[in-house]
């Protein structure tokens, strides 16, 4: 009786030590669309375990869409977490504490990247999720990419900073604070919401666009959707010192190799406002 006892509680031992063996590492898991975009251009294929699922979407996705489509791509619950048993996990400053916490006791680390509202501050998250992904020498070529793309599209010496206001979805407008400013700053551009005061999401009605509107309209939202009818509204027609450009959406927040496609798109709009 004894020996059937002492096999039991060996047996309920072994049970309860399982969990606490070594997990084999199983690559990285970026959460968000932006850290996929940039883990998806210094990693190997091999390393990524998971991206987003928001980067299979053409409305949310900052990456190339074949190469999102192609890889593995997750909700970031944490029972898919579990199973994909990653050696690390990218995610920004919004996780769920409930979900931080599940991964805390599955001994699944995190590393939280905010959102980058500057192109130093996305310099810099280039190089350290290049560094997590043990792949610094990519990270610098990417880095790279970035400086001569906002080389290639700045504006020419002497010429006047042309005055612009990014008018996103619902008439909402970006504040200083944020990537897309500091991008305008980068190509020849002052932003007038920023000129007015005007913080992250404030709202500028039509009737103030057209009271005193800027050089150059950038309406960055659905044109086709009802809340965003008033970034061409007729009226606007009437402001023959302003130009309209559509500046796609997708350009606004994320960094890393989307600010090589924005400075394009900057550039080329500058251009064509001067």
């Amino acid at each position: 009786m004894r020996c059937w006892a002492l096999a039991g509680l060996l047996a309920l031992a072994a049970c309860t030590r399982a969990p606490e063996a070594p997990r084999e590492a199983g690559g990285i898991v970026s959460l968000n669309p932006c850290s996929d975009a940039v883990l998806a251009e210094v990693a190997d294929e091999s390393q990524i375990a998971a991206l987003s699922h928001y980067s299979r979407d053409p409305a949310a996705s900052s990456m190339n869409l074949a190469l999102a489509r192609r890889l593995p791509t997750t909700s970031g619950s944490v029972e898919e977490l579990a199973a994909l048993r990653p050696s690390l996990v990218i995610a920004d400053n919004y996780m769920p504490p409930a979900i931080a916490a599940a991964l805390a006791r599955l001994g699944i680390p995190v590393a939280r990247l905010p959102i980058a509202t500057s192109v130093a501050e996305s310099r810099r998250q280039v190089r350290q999720i290049a560094r997590l992904a043990g792949q610094a020498a990519r990270g610098e070529a990417l880095v790279a990419r970035i400086d001569a793309a906002l080389a290639e599209a700045g504006p020419p010496r002497g010429q006047m900073p042309i005055s612009a206001v990014v008018w996103q979805s619902g008439g909402i407008v970006a504040g200083d604070r944020s990537l897309i400013a500091d991008m305008l700053r980068h190509t020849g551009f002052t932003s007038l919401s920023a000129a007015r005061g005007m913080g992250q999401a404030d709202h500028l009605p039509l009737e103030a666009m057209l009271a005193d509107p800027p050089q150059v309209i950038l309406a960055a939202g659905n044109i086709h959707a009802q809340e965003d009818r008033m970034l061409v509204h007729p009226a606007l027609a009437a402001l023959r010192s302003t130009r309209r450009e559509r500046l796609d959406p997708s350009l606004l927040w994320c960094g890393g190799p989307t600010i090589v496609r924005a400075a394009a798109r900057l550039a080329e709009i500058r251009e064509g406002a001067s």
